[in-house]
C-alpha cells in the first residue's frame, strides 16, 4: 500500500496539456529568484572579508593622486599646458557622523560588491526562466547572450569607476558656493555616489542586449533609430548630465562611448532583422516546397490509384460501357 499511496500523492508538474499552470511558472521563478540571491550573498561574504581590498584599493582609491586615472590626467595637462586636467592631488577629507556609520557602509558595500561579482550568475538564471519561452530558432540568436550582458556590464562598471569616478569626486568635492563653507564629506555621501556611478554606468552600457531583443520581438527597427538619431543625441546628453559632474569635460567624455553604444545598437538592430527576414525567407520556402511536393504525390495518386472512378485506363472500363471503342465494335 506505501507505494500506492506514494504514487497517489506525486503531485504533477504540468497540466493536462502539458504545459506548466501559472501557479508551477511562478515557483520556477522563486527558486531561480533564491538561488540567485544566494550567489550576490555569497559575493556580498567574499567582499565582506576582504575589507582592506574592497575600500581601501577599490572604494577609496579614486580619491588618491596615486590613482591611474589622476596621475595619467596631470601626465596630459602637463603635455597640453592645461592645469586644470590634474585632479585629485588634495584628497577630499572624509568623515563619519554616526557611530554605526562604517559598520553599516561596510555591510552595503559588501552587498553591492556581491551583486557585481554575482552579475553573470544572477543574468543566467533570470535567462534560464525566459528561454523554454523562446523558439528554437530565438534560441540560436540569443546564443551568447549572458557572456554579453555580462561583458558589457562589467565594461560600463569599469568606465564609471575610472572615468566618471575621478571627474566626480574632483567636481564635487572641492566645489563651493562660498569660501566661508567647508567641505566635510560624509564617508557614507562618498561612498553611495561613487557605486551609483558606477552601476548607473554598467546599467547604461547594456543598451545593446536591450535593442536586440527588442528587435527580436519587432519593437525597434534601424530605420526608426536612423531616424530619431537626432533625439537619441538630446537624451544621450542629458544622461551624461545626470550621471556626471556639471562641466563640460566630463560631459564630453561620458557622452562620446553613449553615442558610440547607440550607434552599434543601430548596427544590432539591422543585422537582427536581416536574420529574421532571411529566416522567414527560408521557412516559406520550405513550406512552399512542402507545399509543392504534397500536391505533386496526390495528383500521381489519384493517377495511379486503381479504386479512382474517374481514371482513364483500360482496366477502369466495365464491359458494357459506352465509351467509344465499345461503339466502334457495334
Amino acid at each position: 500500500m506505501a507505494p500506492i499511496m506514494a504514487g497517489k500523492s506525486k503531485p504533477k508538474n504540468r497540466n493536462t496539456d502539458g504545459e506548466m499552470t501559472f501557479l508551477q511558472h511562478l515557483e520556477e521563478l522563486r527558486w531561480h529568484i533564491i538561488r540567485a540571491l544566494v550567489a550576490v550573498v555569497a559575493g556580498a561574504i567574499v567582499a565582506f572579508v576582504f575589507k582592506n581590498i574592497i575600500f581601501d584599493h577599490i572604494i577609496l582609491a579614486p580619491n588618491n593622486p596615486d590613482f591611474i586615472t589622476n596621475r595619467l590626467l596631470c601626465r596630459l595637462a602637463d603635455l597640453v599646458h592645461v592645469p586644470v586636467l590634474c585632479i585629485n592631488q588634495d584628497p577630499v577629507e572624509l568623515i563619519s557622523i554616526k557611530m554605526s556609520g562604517q559598520f553599516t557602509t561596510h555591510i552595503n558595500i559588501s552587498l553591492v560588491a556581491g551583486l557585481i561579482l554575482a552579475f553573470p550568475y544572477v543574468f543566467w538564471e533570470f535567462w534560464s526562466f525566459f528561454r523554454p519561452a523562446l523558439y528554437e530558432k530565438e534560441r540560436k540568436y540569443a546564443r551568447g547572450a549572458v557572456t554579453m550582458a555580462s561583458l558589457l556590464f562589467l565594461t560600463g562598471v569599469l568606465f564609471g569607476y575610472f572615468i566618471i569616478t575621478p571627474l566626480s569626486i574632483n567636481f564635487l568635492g572641492t566645489y563651493r558656493v562660498s569660501d566661508v563653507v567647508t567641505n566635510q564629506i560624509n564617508v557614507t555621501s562618498y561612498i553611495g555616489s561613487v557605486t551609483s556611478v558606477a552601476l548607473s554606468a554598467g546599467v547604461t552600457f547594456e543598451l545593446p542586449i536591450v535593442v536586440f531583443f527588442l528587435s527580436r520581438i519587432g519593437v525597434v527597427t534601424p530605420e526608426f533609430m536612423r531616424k530619431y538619431r537626432r533625439h537619441a543625441i538630446v537624451v544621450v546628453l542629458v544622461v551624461a548630465a545626470v550621471i556626471t559632474p556639471p562641466d563640460v569635460f566630463s560631459l564630453i567624455l561620458v557622452t562620446i562611448p553613449l553615442l558610440l553604444l547607440y550607434e552599434v545598437s543601430i548596427f544590432i538592430a539591422a543585422r537582427v532583422i536581416k536574420q529574421r527576414e532571411a529566416a522567414d525567407a527560408e521557412e516559406a520556402a520550405a513550406e512552399a516546397a512542402a507545399e509543392a511536393a504534397a500536391g505533386t504525390k496526390s495528383a500521381g495518386k489519384g493517377r495511379n490509384d486503381p479504386e479512382d472512378p474517374e481514371r482513364t485506363d483500360d482496366q477502369g472500363r466495365q464491359p458494357g460501357g459506352t465509351d467509344e471503342p465499345a461503339a466502334n465494335l457495334q
